[in-house]
């Protein structure tokens, strides 16, 4: 086996073909857009790199067949915040083969050993983690826009290579043509008609005030966890232009406390529906195919990549009220029938506990898996939100 480093037209192409071939048979399977995949390994296009290292390989076998691939990457920032300086690994493609991944996961790892990191995550995102983020270990169905898919076989490689489970993720489906149990919706209307709270959704006209307000709810929602790091404004607003085409701003919500921002809620709606047809490719004719399916109302699934809230009103049940002002919309939209809320991981049992409030049931389980470098070292769990 003969692993090639990615770094020219011919092994870009191999990197996003290859793909293709363990996924032929498999209709769950959306192929991400070519585009989007390479803008994160584009330092100009991903900020990540600011501070930040990827890489990425081939793997091919004595016939120059194509057998694999990964990536390795370091964002410095995060990698810092854990116990041991830790980077991580993601868009890991292999045949049901454990030397052929054996041999990507190792060179993932001598890479990060080589840039200072004593242990890797995987399969992670080199940047925000609502996208490309988890092994998927149950619920195989068809995926949702950013939520990442794999064969069944892959947990069984990254356990034999000495991976082990970090966090677990869990994602709920809610069918939107079963009323929210009664509970949970006298709460919301409750908390909704409260005069001092005032609930608006996005307005592309006001997009400065509304990025300022997302950085302000992000900070007192995550500010004392332990992996925080603020937002970048400019981030934001690069994925506001860059998403335009897919956001829809009446699904985008804030709450106000009088003038104050604290809480927001982000759903998308799911363009995996559209993508399974367009084939990962953008061209003119995919434009114009995406475009026509949009306006024929193909999307019938909306994905919440999102969801926070001001620390100091977390018990308040203002995610309800959201809610509630969001279903008066979603009214107007008969076309979605169902979302998904995701991703919830097991060490927040309040998200948790409000997703399940909703009547949602868990539908995925995705793990981030963890390699200590140090073989004598096992992996400690992240910690539960809030707990000492």
């Amino acid at each position: 086996m003969q692993l090639i480093e990615v770094n020219d037209k011919s092994t870009r192409k191999q990197f996003h073909t290859f793909p293709y071939s363990i996924y032929k048979n498999d209709k769950n399977w959306a192929a991400p857009l070519q585009g989007m995949v390479e803008a994160i390994f584009d330092p100009e296009k991903n900020k990540t790199f600011r501070n930040g290292k990827a890489i990425r390989w081939i793997l091919q076998d004595d016939n120059n067949q194509t057998i694999g691939r990964i990536a390795a990457f370091i964002n410095f920032n995060l990698a810092k915040t854990y116990n041991q300086p830790t980077g991580c690994c993601g868009f890991f493609e292999c045949i049901d083969n454990q030397e052929a991944a054996n041999t990507l996961f190792e060179a993932a790892v001598k890479w990060n050993k080589e840039n200072g990191m004593e242990a890797m995550d995987g399969p992670m995102n080199f940047g925000e983690n609502f996208v490309n983020h988890g092994l998927l270990v149950d619920g195989f169905m068809p995926q949702g826009y950013g939520m990442p898919y794999n064969p069944k076989y892959y947990e069984k490689l990254y356990r034999n290579f000495g991976f082990e489970v970090y966090f677990e993720q869990y994602c709920f489906h809610l069918d939107y043509t079963v009323p929210f149990p009664e509970r949970f919706w006298k709460i919301a209307g409750w908390i909704a008609k409260k005069p001092q709270f005032k609930f608006k959704h996005f307005d592309f006209n006001e997009t400065d005030k509304f990025v300022k307000d997302f950085c302000e709810v992000y900070d007192g929602a995550w500010s004392s966890h332990e992996h925080y790091k603020p937002l970048d404004p400019e981030d934001l607003l690069d994925f506001i232009t860059e998403s335009k085409a897919i956001l829809d701003p009446e699904m985008i919500w804030f709450a106000y406390d009088n003038e104050k921002p604290i809480a927001m809620f982000v759903m998308l709606p799911d363009i995996n529906q559209i993508l399974r047809k367009l084939n990962g490719k953008l061209n003119f004719c995919g434009i114009l195919k995406f475009l026509y399916y949009k306006k024929t109302k193909t999307m019938t699934r909306t994905r919440i990549i999102l969801m926070g809230v001001d620390a100091k009103y977390q018990r308040s049940g203002i995610e309800s009220g959201i809610f509630w002002h969001q279903n008066k919309l979603m009214q107007k939209k008969p076309q979605y029938t169902e979302v998904e809320l995701s991703w919830a991981g097991d060490f927040n049992p309040k998200v948790i506990a409000l997703y399940e409030a909703t009547g949602a049931k868990k539908a995925k389980t995705h793990y981030t898996m963890r390699y200590m470098f140090d073989r004598t070292k096992k992996v400690t769990k992240a910690p539960i939100i809030g707990m000492d």
